[in-house]
């Protein structure tokens, strides 16, 4: 049996580095990892568990494929717990291919940085355990050899996905940046409109409103004028009737 343990620190916060694991594959800078397919995925306790199978290369030597077999696609089975509260990520991993024969365990655990909350720190642990074929010790040393190496790949693999994340965010805050510059500029550009919109139709109402009330005048003049000549003329008829001839009143003029 042999184990590495390993510790790296990301100049990150935490909130970014596992959102970049998740992103993580495929990956051009560790293209060992060929695919991810999610098998079962859950919330308990506010706690998201994560259940997926990983699938790789291991990129044997050739007298390794003569013991264990021919370098395919293998297979790992790997189990996740994040704790967005207590903000910590820990993942475990295990072979499925070549289990019979080689028994390798992986555990990582990402937290921020106790000296430092923009930074996050990395604990790794990998126990290879080989049985049943020859050379057991050799091919052990071997493989712990391949996965301290690979950590290295798996490193630069996360910061190349992290600085593609913050790309994106930059161009993200750029454009919100601009559309609410347009957004002001148009909103500016209506309100000036309906500005003018609104002066226009309150003097062309103001106008209206004149001419109405000066056509309403004249009309009520008239009407008046109408009624007071009626009036007069009917008084002159009825004292006319009433009054003898003898004993007429004075007219109204």
């Amino acid at each position: 049996m042999k184990i590495n343990t390993c510790d790296n620190i990301f100049n990150h916060p935490w909130e970014t580095v596992t959102q970049a694991v998740w992103r993580k594959y495929p990956n051009p800078i560790n293209p060992a990892v060929v695919g991810t397919d999610v098998l079962d995925r859950r919330v308990v306790q506010g706690v998201l568990h994560t259940h997926r199978l990983i699938s790789s290369r291991w990129g044997l030597p050739i007298w390794a494929q003569k013991i264990l077999g021919a370098d395919r696609i293998c297979y790992g089975y790997e189990q996740s717990k994040v704790d967005p509260t207590e903000r910590t990520m820990e993942m475990q991993t295990k072979n499925v291919t070549f289990a019979s024969t080689v028994s390798m365990d992986e555990r990582l655990v990402y937290s921020p940085d106790p000296s430092n909350e923009d930074q996050t720190v990395l604990r790794s642990e990998t126990i290879i355990t080989v049985h049943g074929v020859p050379l057991t010790d050799y091919m052990e040393s071997f493989l712990i050899n391949s996965v301290s190496r690979n950590s290295f790949k798996g490193r630069d693999a996360l910061e190349w996905i992290i600085g593609k994340i913050n790309t994106n965010v930059e161009e993200l805050v750029t454009t919100a940046k601009n559309t609410s510059s347009e957004v002001i500029t148009t909103t500016r550009r209506s309100i000036t409109e309906i500005t003018d919109s609104a002066s226009r139709s309150v003097d062309d109402l103001s106008i209206c409103a004149k001419k109405s009330v000066d056509g309403i005048s004249d009309v009520a003049k008239k009407s008046i004028d109408d009624i007071s000549y009626v009036t007069k003329k009917g008084i002159n008829e009825i004292q006319s009737i009433a009054t003898p001839a003898s004993a007429k009143l004075p007219r109204i003029s």
